[in-house]
């Protein structure tokens, strides 16, 4: 990858500047946070606080000093930019601020190279970039992850009745009850018809307080004892 160019931080005894930014080999803060570039792969962490990502690079050393970058993500929205390690040189200490503005104008890393700044404007896009990649892996990831956290499936308790055992799974997405399946049920004609009309009803009540189906009596009874069972077993 391309490498940032020093930064020298100028202080003038008895002066303050107008704007106090302090690049360091150690940290410094600007407006967002993105990933550095990196000979290797960067590395990255998140945090999934109210949908907050961030994504730390790993360090590049470059001829001038380390560089490395963390950047915040709202969803898909740059919302901070922080040097976390920067080159000391007067032209990445102007350069950087240009750089992060335009980032969180643009939300991307298809911005300006800032002149005199050529090498540390190459090497914070790339790293910028990178951070963007990671982002977005772990946005498609979060959904799939996300959907099978909250998905269960439980067993109901297995009954014997004169008709024979029966036994319902039931799948939830939270508390939502999404299907039922018969593990075990008596091989009679009335009980062929009455379940399709028990998890019907399931469906609709999402409980087990569900009516009997007239000539399954038995079947149902059983059906509903099982339900309430996974009921209460679920997580």
């Amino acid at each position: 990858m391309k490498r940032a160019i020093p930064v020298v931080v100028l202080s003038i005894a008895g002066l303050v500047p107008v704007w106090l930014y302090q690049p360091s080999a150690q940290s410094s803060t600007v407006q967002a946070t993105t990933p550095a570039p990196s000979t290797s792969s960067s590395s990255s962490s998140s945090s999934g606080s109210s949908g907050t990502n961030v994504v730390t690079t790993t360090t590049v050393d470059t001829e001038k000093g380390p560089v490395q970058l963390q950047v915040t993500f709202s969803g898909t929205k740059i919302t901070a930019v922080k040097m976390l390690q920067q080159p000391n040189h007067p032209q990445t200490t102007a350069a950087v601020p240009k750089l992060v503005a335009e980032t969180l104008e643009a939300q991307s890393a298809d911005i300006d190279t800032v002149s005199g700044a050529t090498i540390t404007s190459e090497a914070y896009k790339e790293s910028l970039q990178a951070a963007i990649d990671d982002n977005a892996k772990a946005a498609s990831a979060s959904p799939s992850a996300a959907s099978e956290a909250s998905s269960q499936t439980v067993d109901g308790s297995a009954l014997s009745t004169e008709k024979g055992p029966v036994q319902v799974q039931v799948t939830f997405s939270g508390t939502k009850i999404t299907a039922v399946k018969m593990l075990q049920q008596p091989n009679h004609p009335q009980t062929t018809a009455a379940v399709p009309k028990l998890v019907a009803e399931t469906l609709e009540a999402q409980s087990a307080d569900i009516d009997t189906v007239s000539g399954a009596t038995i079947t149902s009874d059983a059906y509903k004892e099982s339900l309430q069972a996974a009921i209460d077993a679920r997580g």
